[in-house]
């Protein structure tokens, strides 16, 4: 597990810009069974994830007319129960993170894997979402 001294300042880059924190198993569940559309950022602590992704979701959801309901994150290597949860709701992709996935209704409608997010730009990541968003999102 991460020191909370590592985590918690890029938990914040994201939480401090409305995202809800997913803590449990139980939260992740009960997040997903909602109806509407939830974005989840499986945040993490590689260069790619600092670089790119988070300053990526942060761009997408600031420029998409389209927004999901519900902005979410958990924290790879952090908040392990959480991270697990969401896992399995993006079964058959394999572990990865960092991860973006949108939700809707429960189902899973778009996933950037880690491997899609090294060696793009944080626009070339927002341009992905809000593609998606204006697909999947009200």
């Amino acid at each position: 597990m991460y020191p909370a001294e590592i985590v918690i300042p890029m938990k914040e880059e994201l939480t401090e810009n409305g995202f809800a924190e997913l803590l449990s198993a139980t939260a992740v569940h009960d997040q997903l069974s909602k109806e509407g559309t939830t974005l989840v950022m499986i945040n993490s602590v590689c260069g790619c994830s600092a670089g790119t992704a988070r300053p990526g979701v942060l761009m997408a959801v600031s420029a998409s007319e389209k927004k999901p309901d519900f902005l979410t994150t958990s924290f790879a290597g952090f908040d392990i129960e959480a991270v697990k949860a969401v896992r399995e709701h993006l079964l058959p992709y394999p572990p990865s993170s960092p991860a973006i996935a949108l939700f809707k209704n429960g189902q899973l409608v778009h996933y950037i894997e880690r491997h899609m997010i090294e060696g793009r730009s944080a626009q070339a990541i927002a341009e992905n979402l809000i593609h998606s968003f204006q697909q999947h999102c009200n």
